[in-house]
């Protein structure tokens, strides 16, 4: 199957877990304090839960960890050319100003396993877990506020993962940001995981 699926314990990432597992590094300095000192906080808040994949010969090694919670799409909000495009695969009886989602918060993959596809395998899980029969939210897109650096969209782009505003100055417009933006907002279509 994979290296996730094959050697790897899918966990909670608690404070008792971070407690006796060795340092967890991505690379990137707030995504690591996030992941060791900021998620408890926000699943005591009830605001997303994080979640890791523990070596299953070594449990006290964090091989990649991400956080969710639940988010919409507003299409309301959007300029009309990219609300068109964001509704042609919506049959007209089902449209809505609000799309359900689930926000990929963090994600992160430790440097001592980076590059070898466990990023993307990571993705293939998520995007199959929520589309299981026994799921227990129906929800039809995965988002994510994605670092705005080659890396990071690279990654969610080949991950399947398109844009929702048609660049960064539109985005900005829509946010009321000032550019340049640190995030840009991105999303993957679950129906397309249930046509293949």
């Amino acid at each position: 199957m994979g290296f996730l699926a094959d050697k790897c314990t899918f966990r909670l990432l608690t404070r008792e877990l971070i407690a006796t597992c060795k340092p967890f590094s991505c690379g990137y300095d707030d995504l690591d304090e996030y992941f060791l000192k900021d998620s408890p906080l926000w699943a005591d808040q009830m605001y997303g839960k994080t979640y890791c994949f523990v070596l299953k010969d070594d449990p006290q090694t964090i091989v990649c960890a991400f956080s969710l919670s639940n988010d919409t799409i507003r299409v309301d909000l959007l300029p009309n050319s990219q609300r068109k495009r964001f509704l042609k695969e919506i049959p007209k009886e089902k449209r809505m100003r609000r799309y359900p989602a689930v926000l990929i918060g963090r994600l992160g993959v430790d440097i001592q396993f980076a590059n070898n596809g466990i990023g993307t395998e990571l993705m293939q899980i998520l995007k199959f877990w929520f589309v299981e029969p026994d799921n227990k939210a129906a929800v039809r897109y995965l988002a994510v506020d994605a670092l705005n650096n080659s890396r990071t969209l690279n990654y969610y782009e080949k991950n399947g993962f398109a844009y929702l505003f048609k660049d960064e100055e539109q985005e900005a417009v829509s946010s009321r940001m000032k550019q340049p933006l640190k995030t840009r907002y991105m999303y993957f279509d679950l129906i397309e995981v249930i046509r293949k």
